[in-house]
């Protein structure tokens, strides 16, 4: 395990995320971000005893203009949690609570919101105990923040609610004496602090980044495989040509995929077909197309865009997750600003960028799929890869179908999500973000956009085997495709296929396969 990450509020990076989210690794506290804290907290006690502060000593959304006693102020506090925590749907995985809360912790160590140096040091032990609370997936609006998901958070915080204690499931109370934890008794507005943020969408944001870099990267390693395999003309891969529209993405991904294929023997040199086939007096049929299919010749202007997506998604959560995004800020000293840091509208718009170029990639993976099971397409290979006698054996047919069904279902999650808009809070709430919704489906569109690349993957290691042709591919795709069959076998006979597909999709999710850095 690596050393304690620590946490100063400004540098948190999205791998360091998901290194606490899914890895385990434990946090401190950087000493600098405490000092910060300690004056922001002394700055908010000193001035709520004579100034009117929105949520310290007032009341919450609407009821902004009742006036709260001095006596009723850590009530206040803990009705907020208590109130919010409300949420329904099925529990959210411990990674994406754990995301969120090394977030926020990062968000209040910033020095910005107010607490005290006794609940950042709480949060950090129960997130290194690895107590995880269960958070409903529904609830959140992204306006706000993330209320609804942060409040079930901050109900273990106070000892209250239900949590997963390294995967076993028990009462808050019971959790927090295991890690010889006493609740924490909530200071003047540490309630409103705890769930006013972005921080469950933005840890929920930080995990799908990392997965949709890891399935793109993966794309292109398929990608080459299938040019390889289709024997794709080589030029759509000319520096020269994509030099001409030189978008960054476009390039990037042409300059990747030249790399990958390199040493191959099966790319078509554009300059031996035309020598080959040279026009005559008369119109004839050439033996092949002049030009491959757009799901093959157009693969670096296809990513190319989804690159750019995930590189400005990743540029926005990482100043996300950075960031003060509770209110009223409360600065050392002594203002209260108050404001809207809490809108997740960043969020949401970047959840839906990389969503919307994840489904695209599932449709390029499918059609991919449709052009070597289709013979009639191809003119190469038997009828759905089929290494027996046609007809009595089925080949990959089935498996077609697993593709184009999750296709579909990824589709219909395209729709910007960010797009929604409920007012609510007695108007309060006009125009919200819904960004912890943007970022739970983009995660879901993560899941099945493996499917779909796990199914090429197996297809073209069908490919190539029945076209017998893997000593001539280049050396990347050969590592590749040996990974690919250590999972999912060649299929010869017909076979049940399900736990394999499973099993190969949940490997590309866990990055279990040799794919390029980008």
């Amino acid at each position: 395990m690596e050393k304690a990450l620590t946490l100063t509020g400004k540098s948190l990076t999205i791998e360091e995320v998901a290194q606490v989210a899914r890895a385990g690794r434990s946090v401190a506290l950087g000493a600098t971000a405490l000092a910060r804290a300690r004056r922001s907290h002394a700055a908010l006690l000193r001035r709520s005893q004579t100034k009117i502060i929105y949520g310290v000593n007032t009341g919450f959304g609407p009821m902004a203009s009742r006036l709260v006693g001095k006596g009723d102020l850590a009530q206040l506090q803990l009705n907020l949690i208590r109130s919010h925590s409300c949420g329904a749907g099925e529990w959210v995985a411990d990674e994406y609570v754990f995301a969120a809360m090394v977030v926020r912790l990062n968000a209040l160590l910033r020095g910005d919101s107010g607490v005290s140096v006794n609940l950042l040091k709480f949060l950090r032990t129960l997130l290194n105990a690895r107590i995880a609370p269960l958070v409903p997936e529904h609830g959140g609006v992204g306006a706000s923040g993330d209320l609804i998901q942060l409040a079930h958070i901050a109900l273990a915080v106070i000892g209250e609610g239900d949590v997963r204690m390294r995967g076993k499931k028990m009462p808050a109370s019971e959790a927090l004496k295991r890690a010889r934890l006493s609740p924490h008794i909530l200071g003047p507005k540490e309630g409103l602090a705890l769930i006013n943020g972005t921080s469950f969408m933005a840890g929920i944001g930080c995990l799908v980044l990392t997965d949709a870099r890891r399935l793109l990267r993966l794309a292109l390693a398929s990608s080459a495989l299938a040019l390889e395999t289709a024997h794709a003309f080589d030029d759509c891969l000319d520096p020269y040509l994509h030099n001409a529209r030189p978008h960054k993405g476009q390039r990037k991904a042409a300059h990747l995929l030249r790399a990958l294929t390199a040493g191959s023997r099966l790319l078509r040199r554009r300059s031996l077909f035309e020598t080959s086939q040279a026009p005559g007096e008369e119109t004839t049929d050439l033996e092949s197309a002049a030009q491959d299919v757009y799901s093959l010749r157009c693969t670096p202007q296809i990513v190319g865009p989804m690159l750019e997506n995930l590189f400005e998604s990743e540029r926005v959560l990482s100043i996300e997750i950075n960031s003060a995004t509770d209110n009223p800020l409360i600065t050392a000293g002594g203002k209260a600003l108050h404001g809207g840091n809490f809108h997740g509208e960043y969020v949401a718009a970047a959840m839906d960028r990389v969503k919307v170029a994840l489904v695209k990639l599932s449709m390029l993976s499918e059609r991919r799929i449709n052009f070597f099971l289709h013979s009639a397409v191809n003119r190469r290979f038997p009828p759905f890869l089929t290494m027996r006698t046609p007809g009595l054996t089925l080949g990959l047919q089935g498996l077609q179908f697993t593709a184009v069904s999750t296709t579909a279902r990824n589709q219909s999650l395209a729709y910007p999500h960010s797009v929604h808009s409920i007012p609510s809070n007695g108007d309060n709430q006009d125009i919200v973000s819904m960004g912890a919704d943007a970022a739970l489906i983009a995660a879901q569109v993560v899941n099945q956009t493996s499917v779909v690349l796990a199914v090429e993957l197996a297809a073209l290691s069908q490919a190539v085997a029945t076209a017998r042709e893997e000593k001539k591919l280049g050396a990347q795709s050969k590592v590749l495709l040996q990974s690919v069959r250590r999972i999912f076998p060649i299929v010869g006979e017909d076979r049940f296929l399900s736990a394999h597909i499973q099993k190969l999709a949940a490997a590309l999710r866990r990055g279990e396969l040799p794919i390029p850095e980008f």
